[in-house]
């Protein structure tokens, strides 16, 4: 269980900094890649709380992290990754 709450600390804090770099590049990007991130952004405003939420309740519920959490996990982090691509 501690093996789980660590592996989503760390996505936590990868997504972060990726967004966080995203953000300071963002002021040179064109019209569409704002589009893309306010969608994301969207994104990551829906999934940090589910995330933090799970990592409180693991030790209680290991199992039911959820397949939908982690494709929507895998969305964002393509997300930011087509992103980075256009800048």
């Amino acid at each position: 269980m501690a093996e789980v709450t660590e592996q989503i600390t760390k996505t936590l804090e990868q997504l972060k900094q990726q967004r966080d770099e995203l953000q300071v590049q963002l002021h040179l990007a064109k019209a569409d890649v704002k589009d893309e991130w306010a969608r994301l952004e969207s994104q990551w405003d829906e999934i940090k709380p589910k995330l933090e939420a799970v990592r409180e309740e693991v030790g209680k519920t290991a199992e039911s992290v959820g397949a939908a959490l982690g494709l929507a996990i895998d969305e964002l982090k393509k997300g930011y990754e087509r992103l980075r691509g256009r800048l």
